[in-house]
């Protein structure tokens, strides 16, 4: 088969089953509104779950960044990236989590690859679950280690899958709240059986960083758990872009010197690095805390109007799971009519017959954007 013929077959595999992916071009794609030929849409597809990303203080501190170091960082930071931002953010990453060492990566997908396979060698399981996201899994399954994956959420089958003999070590995989079902990981429990079976533990939460458990410090603060390594990533509710990997001094010294997407990647721009702790400020502050009560107080008033139409996500992630990729497709089109944008997300990205409207809240959004939604979702039928 011709390499034509082959890309002929993916993208009428994909069409048929309705599942073909595309983009749609906005003039502002984060915020309380979206902005689409002209048109104003209320926005329910954003991860920016604060709405940091407008925030004046995080955008003057990014002007003032482009103004002292230029747009770019010249480099890897292993060459000539590394400067007084970057290095002053990991500090204050560090002693906000409670770790020892923080590293910078240009992106959360890049900081999952980099660290499992830097990590994990042929002798090695990684014990994934079955739900992670897909940086994780495909990691996990390019690595030399065998991968293993668990039934979601299920502490016991974990263990199960940790008994079995191995010679070499064991790295469990999950998400703190996870991407598409919005709930979060039972992490004690999932803790207590890695530390029993003397594995290591990495979370990955970028949908907990800023937004769950005291001072928004993310889902493992907020369950008093440790993971020997935490990714977090900052275009979610921390507003911005950018990943990094909190861990303990020796792994930081061996991710520097076997990470291949952190030596070979060109570092991010020194005003991102600053507009990230102008982001970090305001997550810890007052202002924060007030965002956080308020984006809880949203999500409680959809959730009410809402009921059983969506899952038990308490999160910002609210899915409206609708089974039928057709039907999905459909429903968005008809609340993108109604003012609300909403996306329909199908398989693979969710597994097979889980086609679902990707509900998100933020603190940007007011409560007469929650009733509209539901509103618009009544008439929908749904």
């Amino acid at each position: 088969m011709s390499w034509q013929a082959r890309i002929d077959r993916a993208l009428n595999e994909r069409r048929a089953a309705s599942a073909l992916r595309s983009r749609r071009v906005v003039e502002q794609g984060a915020g309380r509104y979206l902005f689409q030929d002209g048109k104003r849409f209320c926005n329910f597809s954003s991860n920016d779950y604060l709405g940091l990303s407008h925030h004046p203080e995080v955008i003057r501190a990014w002007q003032t960044g482009a103004d002292r170091f230029g747009v770019g960082s010249g480099g890897s930071g292993h060459v000539s990236g590394y400067t007084t931002a970057h290095h002053a953010l990991e500090a204050e990453l560090a002693d906000w989590l409670g770790y020892p060492r923080a590293l910078l990566f240009i992106s959360g997908f890049a900081a999952n690859q980099a660290v499992i396979a830097a990590l994990t060698g042929k002798d090695d399981r990684i014990v994934a679950d079955k739900l992670s996201h897909a940086s994780l899994l495909e990691a996990a399954s390019h690595s030399p280690g065998q991968l293993r994956r668990f039934v979601h959420n299920d502490a016991a089958h974990l263990r199960t899958l940790l008994a079995s003999p191995l010679s070499g070590q064991q790295l469990v995989v999950t998400e703190g709240v996870f991407s598409m079902d919005g709930d979060s990981a039972p992490l004690v429990e999932i803790a207590r059986a890695t530390r029993e079976a003397s594995g290591w533990l990495l979370v990955d939460d970028a949908h907990g960083i800023g937004v769950t458990g005291p001072g928004g410090r993310g889902s493992c603060h907020a369950q008093g758990i440790a993971p020997e390594l935490l990714i977090v990533t900052f275009g979610k509710g921390v507003g911005v872009s950018g990943a990094a990997v909190l861990c303990s001094e020796a792994v930081a010294d061996y991710l520097l010197q076997f990470a291949r997407h952190l030596i070979y990647s060109t570092s991010m721009p020194p005003a991102q690095a600053m507009a990230l702790s102008a982001s970090l400020k305001v997550i810890n502050s007052g202002e924060g805390e007030q965002r956080r009560e308020k984006l809880a107080a949203l999500i409680g008033r959809f959730r009410r109007g809402a009921g059983t139409r969506v899952t038990a996500s308490q999160s910002a992630i609210q899915p409206l799971i609708v089974g039928d990729n057709d039907r999905a497709l459909r429903l968005a089109e008809r609340l993108r009519q109604a003012g609300c944008w909403v996306t329909a997300i199908r398989p693979p990205t969710v597994p097979p017959g889980t086609a679902r409207l990707r509900i998100t809240l933020t603190a940007a959004h007011e409560e007469q954007d929650v009733d509209r939604l539901l509103e618009v979702l009544d008439d929908a039928g749904e």
